[in-house]
């Protein structure tokens, strides 16, 4: 990395590129001048095109042409220059361009990112998988082969769409899948219960104490965000963990949640909430709350690997989402992009830290742009109550 008379690095940012592929991912490319080039994934599920616009906003107006070495100051540069910050959609775009400069100061170091962040603070990552589907079926069965396949935990959805107030046959549903799944796998595999945001507050201190028997890892997602002032009262109805976090974006968005104190596990996603920067900071707030990190990542290859970035040098590090076979990934897989797919490979449950410098991967660019000539238009499905209103999906 060559520096000027400085000392500043004038390997500057040069060129970058975005490429939209399926199933729903949303992938850039960023260049310096010494041709070293970083990848990152930013995006909203269903909001890929939105997102590509403010990345390029972002890149055309700030980036091009500074010293991508510069990180934090770029971060907050991208944070703070804008009167109105925050959300869904600034906080995807900065967060996959905070992805690629960090992939891009590894690999000029020579370093896998987490060593640049500390280094590790563990041996191998635990993952679980996903089974059942959005609207969960056939879960024993399901849970029986990934358990074969090597897997010690796994995640499904606990209902399908529910009314504000459903009835007892709707909680019994529930329970009777989570028991279906326990039946299978025994006491010894763990099971995350994912609420999805689909339940009403009412419903979600009916459902935890009908689960509760059955042991759960936690319970994801019991209400929307915006009802997180409703997690104290739902905590007092069970002693499952709670878990929380896959749709807010900044450490401001945590800090009540921590002040709450009744979550125990946060799910910040590594494409939404800011990137490495900002997920390792809300790390970090977990730890001194005695709150265990599980980083969200039903996505592609490029936010899974920031994801074990992070991991690997966070000692509250619980359990990484991973998003192989799961059922968004109909028409391509997270592998299919990696020209070493060994990468992620999992044994026992878990996956090794990487040795590679950056990001730990090697995108197959000639995939990357094969794919991207596809039409990709995904969004998540609209559902419907009986009467035809609006359900939470």
């Amino acid at each position: 990395m060559s520096t000027d008379s400085n000392g500043n690095s004038d390997d500057r940012i040069v060129d970058y590129e975005l490429f939209e592929v399926p199933p729903r991912w949303l992938f850039l490319k960023v260049t310096t001048a010494d041709g070293t080039v970083g990848w990152g994934e930013p995006v909203v599920e269903g909001r890929a095109k939105t997102v590509r616009a403010a990345v390029e906003e972002l890149m055309e107006n700030y980036l091009l042409g500074k010293d991508p070495s510069r990180i934090e100051h770029h971060w907050q540069r991208l944070y703070r220059g804008g009167f109105y910050r925050g959300g869904p959609v600034l906080m995807s775009a900065i967060a996959g361009i905070d992805q690629a400069l960090w992939d891009i100061k590894g690999k000029q170091y020579g370093l896998p990112v987490y060593e640049l962040l500390g280094g590790a603070a563990c041996d191998r990552i635990r993952v679980y998988q996903w089974i059942g589907g959005d609207r969960p079926a056939d879960v024993g069965e399901a849970a029986a082969e990934k358990v074969d396949a090597g897997f010690t935990a796994l995640k499904m959805n606990a209902t399908p769409e529910l009314r504000r107030i459903d009835n007892p046959a709707a909680v019994e549903a529930a329970q009777e899948r989570l028991a279906e799944v326990r039946d299978a796998v025994g006491d010894e595999v763990d099971i995350g219960v994912d609420f999805h945001g689909r339940v009403s507050k009412s419903m979600a201190k009916r459902l935890v104490e009908a689960l509760e028997p059955y042991e759960p890892f936690f319970v994801e997602e019991p209400v929307l965000p915006e009802h997180n002032d409703a997690l104290p009262e739902i905590a007092q109805h069970t002693t499952i963990p709670i878990a929380t976090g896959e749709r807010m974006f900044s450490r401001w968005d945590f800090k009540s949640l921590f002040e709450q104190g009744v979550v125990d596990l946060i799910q910040p996603d590594l494409s939404h909430a800011g990137g490495i920067t900002e997920v390792k900071k809300i790390a970090s707030m977990a730890e001194a709350y005695d709150v265990a990190i599980a980083p969200h990542c039903p996505l592609g290859p490029i936010a899974l690997a920031s994801c074990i970035q992070v991991d690997a040098c966070t000692p509250n590090t619980l359990i990484q989402e991973q998003s192989l076979d799961i059922h968004y990934n109909e028409t391509s897989d997270v592998l299919d992009y990696l020209a070493d797919p060994s990468v992620f490979e999992y044994e026992d449950g878990y996956v090794d830290l990487p040795d590679d410098p950056g990001l730990g991967i090697e995108v197959d660019e000639d995939v990357v742009r094969e794919r991207a000539e596809q039409e990709v238009n995904w969004h998540n499905p609209v559902w419907e109550h009986d009467d035809g209103s609006v359900a939470e999906w």
